[in-house]
């Protein structure tokens, strides 16, 4: 009983503090790179949606919304990585 117990509670600190996170933030350049600026602005669009639909309690969702809010931010995480690289290799090319 006591473990059921913890473990509700763990599961609805985990999703609260999914809903407090803020978005991802939009950190590529646009002007160095265009496309994957594009796809971080698409990905903190639809991070913000799941959050509206949060808010909204629109459904039971079972922490399927706050775990694609985490996809989210590691799709965001990883667009900035692509971007670091491709500035890298760009640094390469040029000496």
């Amino acid at each position: 009983m006591i473990g059921k117990l913890m473990l509700g509670c763990a599961a609805f600190l985990l999703a609260g503090s999914a809903v407090l996170a803020g978005p991802p933030v939009e950190d590529i350049s646009a002007k160095h790179h265009p496309n994957l600026a594009a796809a971080q602005r698409l990905s903190r669009d639809a991070w913000e949606k799941i959050l509206a639909a949060q808010k909204a309690n629109e459904w039971d969702m079972e922490g399927h919304a706050a775990k694609a809010k985490e996809l989210l931010d590691q799709v965001n995480n990883e667009l900035k990585i692509a971007a670091e690289y491709a500035n890298k290799n760009k640094d390469k090319d040029r000496k």
